[in-house]
């Protein structure tokens, strides 16, 4: 059973950092994409980040020069530091992958459960 397990969410004050952690587990044998979208309350989901197995980096024009993504294959892990953060970061985060391939097929689009970053003072 292929799972995304996120850590890293909480509260913080504006300024401050996180750093989100999602791995990958369930005989894994290779993830094209891995990344991060968000969900603020009462808005759409939107994409924050993602990351190729090559290591080409995309970002969405809000957080760029603030956060960072980096991937470690060999641990199916993603990261996203969070510095600087604004108020207008909060949103429950989720955990992203495209083209990941196990052991028993490929799921296309697969999300994690998401984990909550507050930015408030």
């Amino acid at each position: 059973q292929v799972q995304l397990v996120e850590s890293g969410g909480g509260l913080v004050q504006p300024g401050g950092s996180l750093r989100l952690s999602c791995s990958a587990s369930g005989s894994i044998v290779s993830i094209d994409y891995m990344g991060w979208y968000r969900q603020a309350p009462g808005k759409q989901r939107e994409l924050v980040a993602d990351i190729t197995r090559g290591g080409r980096s995309n970002y969405a024009d809000s957080v760029k020069g603030r956060f960072t993504i980096s991937r470690d294959n060999a641990k199916n892990t993603v990261y996203l530091q969070m510095n600087s953060l604004k108020p207008e970061d909060t949103a429950v985060y989720y955990c992203n992958t495209k083209g990941l391939v196990y052991r028993g097929g490929v799921y296309s689009n697969y999300w994690g459960q998401g984990t909550q970053v507050t930015v408030s003072s």
